[in-house]
């Protein structure tokens, strides 16, 4: 009889044991959730730096004195230490796949079909980007041209 309850609890001490490893694991995911806040945070207050900054087709990689859509997203992902390819087009093959009910801080939205114009989405149904005469501009979703207009999203983070 004694050694079938020792049995029971050494059984028990191995499960309690093994449930309680198992949890380690999970303790570490809100600093890993952290980093990544921190990191859509840095990609947002980068971006919103340059509301205003003029639009110019063709903008040089090397400058931050105007931007083209593509290059506005590649200088502020570079910050972060993402390397994105130089074109709207290309940029639309990086990462992975998000629809748009699950769009989150720092996606690429994409925009047209052949695609030919990226912003990046900073919450509440926004994106920032740049184009025409406002340059550098936060614009909702939900208005009808920009939400007629949208294509795809990915993730690069």
């Amino acid at each position: 009889m004694k050694k079938l309850r020792f049995g029971k609890m050494a059984a028990s001490l191995a499960l309690t044991a093994s449930l309680t490893l198992s949890a380690v694991p999970f303790t570490s995911a809100p600093s890993a959730y952290a980093a990544s806040a921190s990191t859509q945070s840095q990609i947002v207050s980068t971006a919103k730096s340059f509301i205003g900054t003029p639009y110019q087709f063709s903008a040089s990689t090397s400058s931050t004195r105007v931007f083209d859509c593509s290059s506005f997203t590649k200088y502020v992902f570079a910050k972060v230490g993402v390397s994105l390819p130089r074109s709207s087009k290309q940029q639309s093959k990086v990462g992975s796949f998000v629809s748009r009910s699950n769009l989150k801080v720092g996606d690429l939205v994409f925009f047209y079909s052949p695609i030919h114009h990226v912003g990046i989405y900073i919450g509440n149904n926004q994106i920032i980007h740049t184009y025409g005469s406002p340059g550098v501009t936060v614009t909702s979703l939900s208005s009808s041209w920009w939400s007629k207009n949208y294509a795809t999203a990915r993730r690069v983070l």
